[in-house]
């Protein structure tokens, strides 16, 4: 099978990124830096050449998505299946605030339980899964080609993961900047690492998710 080769950009800053607020499947637009962001994203990637460009449903991700959609003269296919995880009864608080309030389902959060849903949420076995197989069909659907895709930092977390052996409950030891540039190449059962985190393109951005 030809390889797919997928860059894959997390989408910029909003206001709850730089307040460390959880944001999950809430509809949050991007701020006047994750504006700049998507622009920058847009001018980085513009000399490319890409099959189509992909986004999450999320307002924040197909926001960054505009600016090199314009430029590359294509088309911005939705699908809800990349959005970030449901994080349940932690959305809208901050991180401090999910600790404060649930405790020990933050531990069991920090501890990076596959089974675990925020009680209204979706699991990090589930969410895996439901990312896994949208990049998976993605690549399929183009292979050989060059995709452009816009999602969010758990997202981007599982792919590492599935294309460096890593296990869903290991500590991060890698970086999810906003609007950073991510590259890998996917041939069948075959998943690589190409480029990862690259900023180059930004003044500066948050890595604002939890180890």
């Amino acid at each position: 099978m030809a390889a797919t080769t997928l860059c894959i950009v997390r989408h910029g800053e909003t206001a709850w990124n730089a307040e460390r607020r959880v944001q999950g499947q809430l509809d949050i637009p991007l701020n006047l830096i994750g504006l700049a962001q998507a622009q920058a994203v847009g001018a980085a990637l513009a000399g490319e050449r890409f099959s189509a460009i992909y986004s999450s449903d999320l307002s924040r991700a197909h926001q960054t998505a505009a600016p090199a959609a314009h430029a590359l003269r294509l088309e911005v296919a939705l699908d809800e299946r990349l959005r970030e995880r449901h994080y349940g009864v932690f959305e809208t608080l901050t991180y401090e605030e999910c600790e404060t309030r649930y405790p020990e389902d933050f531990a069991r959060f920090l501890a990076r339980e596959p089974e675990f849903d925020f009680r209204t949420g979706e699991s990090l076995r589930a969410f895996a899964e439901r990312s896994l197989r949208c990049v998976a069909d993605l690549a399929a659907r183009h292979a050989g080609e060059s995709v452009l895709v816009f999602t969010h930092g758990g997202v981007l977390d599982k792919l590492f993961r599935r294309a460096t052996g890593r296990l869903l409950s290991t500590q991060r030891d890698f970086r999810i900047p906003n609007a950073g540039i991510n590259r890998i190449a996917i041939a069948g059962g075959d998943w690589r690492v190409l480029t990862w985190a690259d900023c180059a393109h930004l003044k500066g951005a948050l890595d604002d998710l939890p180890e």
